[in-house]
């Protein structure tokens, strides 16, 4: 694997090493404090973002590498025109890796195919954001000690949230899992993912409007935001952004071992007062990205820890 484009280049053995990977940096941090010693990262965010930049940047300066690039399409030659590929062609001369956000679909994967050094898409539009999925597999396994045997709880933007589609395609490869997908009619799962994913490997799913009737069956809720800049009209946004707020008392009917998940960044779609909910993993989610991000640079690189 040279670069990270989709979620499913990776096979579940791959997956199970770059958790394996990650569960011993978490256990021990100083085996790896200057592995990627020499190495450079390159963050490209053509699009704004606080938890998936740091945590890169976060992981390579834990890693003992260095960080360089930037955090906004302004900052760099995009703004006078220059295209995908020549801005990888040119980074690839600077960089060991390049951690790349693009608001249009495809553009790491255009970055990858004349890159020099490995990519890794860091999402791109609604399309895909493979990293974070990861972050999300790594919380379940620490939290549940399993990826397979278990209902999980889709809830909000379906439609449009690239971590849930993901998440679904990821998960839809692990043993006895099925899908409870709540959202509004307007925000459904998109056709392709029931179509080319779940209905062909004939996993269970159900769409329902209802979070707080679901809540009860669940191992796993994933909630999402409704995400405003995915809109092209303010008026369904402002109709639909409030259709699904977790708040402790639709709790009460939830699973005691439950796992509360967010991709973050949350607006109003779960209360405060649940993040002291033990229940609440969605910080841990954060801290988890930056542990698996360090497993897969050191993937990429082929740096090897002993």
């Amino acid at each position: 694997m040279n670069s990270l484009i989709d979620i499913m280049q990776l096979t579940t053995e791959e997956i199970d090493s770059l958790i394996d990977t990650a569960n011993d940096i978490i256990a021990k941090p100083e085996k790896y404090a200057q592995a990627c010693r020499g190495k450079k990262l390159a963050t490209l965010f053509f699009e704004p973002s606080t938890r998936t930049r740091l945590s890169f940047e976060a992981a390579m300066y834990e890693l003992g590498g260095n960080v360089l690039g930037f955090s906004e399409a302004q900052s760099s030659s995009a703004s006078k025109g220059e295209s995908v590929s020549d801005t990888a062609r040119t980074v690839s001369c600077y960089a060991d890796i390049i951690a790349m956000r693009h608001p249009k679909e495809g553009a790491p994967l255009v970055a990858s195919m004349r890159a020099t050094v490995p990519v890794i898409n860091a999402g791109d539009g609604g399309h895909n954001h493979p990293t974070q999925t990861l972050a999300d597999l790594l919380t379940i396994q620490r939290e549940k000690g399993r990826l397979s045997g278990m209902t999980v709880g889709l809830c909000g933007d379906l439609k449009f949230g690239r971590t849930v589609h993901s998440l679904i395609a990821a998960m839809s490869r692990y043993q006895d899992v099925r899908f409870v997908l709540i959202s509004p009619e307007e925000l459904t799962v998109p056709d392709y993912v029931k179509t080319e994913i779940l209905e062909p490997k004939g996993i269970d799913y159900q769409e329902v409007r209802d979070l707080e009737a679901a809540l009860p069956e669940l191992d796993i809720l994933y909630m999402t935001r409704v995400q405003r800049e995915r809109f092209f009209n303010e008026a369904d946004y402002v109709r639909l952004k409030d259709t699904y707020i977790l708040t402790p008392d639709k709790l009460d009917g939830a699973k005691q071992d439950l796992c509360i998940m967010h991709p973050l960044p949350r607006v109003n779609e779960i209360s405060v007062a649940v993040d002291d909910d033990p229940r609440a993993c969605y910080f841990k989610q954060v801290l988890n990205g930056k542990y698996i991000r360090m497993s897969l640079i050191l993937k990429l690189l082929e740096v090897h820890v002993s």
